[in-house]
């Protein structure tokens, strides 16, 4: 574990990058990503903040508690839907028609349930899309700002928050990688972390200067199963609470220990030349640039199953997939 006191020197030392540093919080209007975004902006010289959800009536409380916090701050909300990557690709059109460069694409977009596979309009399911297909086309779509950014030597991280242990324990179905045929809940957890392990692992090779991290948020009350129980969410959701209350991580906690994540040097690009001095990453390699972090800021170690998964070419499989997802959805208009 990271000890919180050295979580909170990393984020204090914020203060010395250079001011106005942009961040993308895909999810921010709740949760992990908004206790996340207080931190970066209470540590953090005029930072921009771009808030990426549904709930205008948050946001607006939200952007004025931000503001609050440090005044030098700027703070826009996109109101999308993110479910659909017509609209993904219209919340980052409009970041890039204002921003030369991003320095941090956070990710938290995702919900809890205990139903069957519900398609999109676009094909895919609604909680699989959230989970992978959604936080990758930001990432497509937003990696010449990071790029951007890490040429001119500042902060380029990109992080998802899920879970990357699924992906080391167990093996997707490369024949069914979108679950149209397969699809249960474990499968879409299996396989969202796994292709995000994958999917990461080769953005760090393709793009030296950025580095991902994928990160377990551990239990931190989010609101995320708010939609899980339906009728019995009245008595479900105070069970669940006292069933996880020893386990769970304060709101505040969970906020410093993912700005660490999103900002600490010892996750360095795989470009940084004091890769001595990174921790290891996924591939069991030190200073990769792809990183799988436990909540409390420890390596994940890679397994005998992820290595066999991308030495018989999982990276270059789920990339050709996401790739035709993209065609057909994004370029075509069509539904996958």
């Amino acid at each position: 574990m990271v000890a919180l006191d050295a979580v909170r020197a990393s984020n204090a030392s914020l203060k010395s990058l250079p001011s106005g540093l942009v961040a993308v919080f895909v999810g921010g209007t709740s949760g992990i990503g908004l206790f996340t975004a207080r931190e970066l902006v209470r540590n953090t010289t005029a930072p921009h903040i771009y808030l990426i959800g549904r709930n205008q009536t948050e946001a607006t409380k939200i952007i004025q508690e931000l503001k609050n916090i440090n005044s030098s701050s700027e703070v826009s909300f996109i109101q999308k839907d993110v479910s659909l990557l017509k609209n993904v690709d219209e919340a980052c059109n409009e970041i890039k028609s204002k921003e030369k460069q991003v320095n941090l694409l956070f990710m938290t977009c995702g919900y809890f349930v205990l139903t069957g596979r519900n398609e999109t309009a676009e094909g895919l399911d609604h909680k699989f899309a959230l989970h992978y297909y959604t936080r990758m086309r930001f990432v497509d779509q937003l990696q010449p700002l990071l790029n951007a950014a890490a040429t001119s030597k500042t902060l380029s991280r990109v992080v998802a928050v899920l879970d990357p242990q699924p992906g080391l324990r167990l093996t997707p179905n490369l024949s069914d990688l979108d679950l149209k045929t397969t699809f249960s809940l474990k499968n879409c957890a299996t396989h969202a972390s796994a292709m995000t392990n994958l999917a990461f692992s080769r953005w760090a090779s393709q793009n030296p200067g950025t580095s991902y991290i994928h990160a377990f948020p551990s239990v931190v009350d989010t609101g995320a199963g708010r939609d899980a129980f339906g009728a019995f969410a009245p008595l479900a959701k105070p069970l669940l609470w006292l069933v996880t209350k020893a386990m769970q991580v304060k709101p505040v906690e969970s906020g410093e220990r993912h700005l660490y994540a999103a900002t600490s040097p010892t996750f360095a690009p795989k470009a940084n030349e004091s890769v001595e001095d990174a921790a290891v990453g996924g591939d069991g390699v030190n200073g990769s640039g792809s990183y799988l972090l436990n909540w409390n800021g420890d390596i994940l170690a890679d397994t005998a199953k992820a290595k066999k998964l991308r030495e018989e070419g999982g990276e270059a499989k789920v990339a050709e997939h996401t790739r035709e997802v993209f065609e057909k959805i994004c370029v075509e208009g069509g539904k996958y």
